[in-house]
């Protein structure tokens, strides 16, 4: 898919929107997305999550409950105020084995090879640099680790116009690969065993859908 928007402009135009949502200004409520990738995940006990784009903290929430004591769920997100609304609900949940991170899906403060599961509601479509993501998530992923998202996926027919419109990259409809990008971007990064099924129309020219893959074994397995 050709950059047909400055990256910094959308960034930017994320920021605002997802800001604004977050104090309740904006359209929709600081729990936004498009599926349920805690259920797509299957999370086990004493896992490590990592969720991209955690906005208000709720699929972080219920992974830290799925993982228990044991395990760990982070959130990232690059909004202060998501992260606000974030953090007192993790207080107000009681919520013990959870950490907000203040960052950029395209740059994940963890290390190498830290976290079990990766997942994500709705939010990779809005990076203006859908490889570096993905290359980020192959990285901090352990060997085995899993990849299981909710995003949007546009139809090869998308019109240039509908790409351009700054309103549908923050509504998370412009920036959407392809399933046929998606699976190569994936692929590319280091990901295997793609699995891409759509689970319902969003949008004349995109569809939500639930995207799977895994780091190899040590070895490549």
């Amino acid at each position: 898919m050709a950059e047909l928007i400055d990256t910094t402009r959308i960034k930017e135009a994320v920021r605002e929107r997802y800001a604004a949502a977050a104090t309740g200004g904006g359209c929709c409520g600081p729990d936004l997305g498009c599926g349920n990738p805690t259920a797509v995940a299957a999370l086990h006990e004493g896992e490590t999550v990592l969720d991209l784009g955690s906005g208000g903290g709720a699929d972080v929430l219920l992974s830290a409950r799925r993982v228990g004591p044991t395990g760990k769920a982070y959130g990232l997100d690059m909004t202060d105020e998501m992260l606000e609304v974030a953090r007192r609900n993790a207080r107000e949940a009681g919520a013990e084995n959870v950490e907000f991170l203040k960052g950029e899906i395209e740059a994940v403060p963890l290390p190498d090879a830290s976290v079990d599961v990766i997942i994500s509601n709705c939010v990779v479509n809005l990076s203006p640099d859908k490889p570096q993501v993905l290359r980020e998530a192959a990285r901090v992923l352990r060997p085995g680790g899993r990849f299981a998202i909710s995003d949007v996926i546009a139809d090869e027919d998308m019109d240039e116009g509908t790409r351009r419109d700054m309103k549908q990259w923050t509504g998370c409809i412009a920036g959407a690969l392809t399933r046929r990008e998606f699976e190569q971007q994936v692929l590319a990064a280091g990901l295997v065993d793609v699995e891409i099924d759509e689970t319902h129309r969003v949008h004349a020219h995109a569809g939500s859908a639930i995207i799977r893959a895994r780091r190899p074994e040590v070895g490549g397995a």
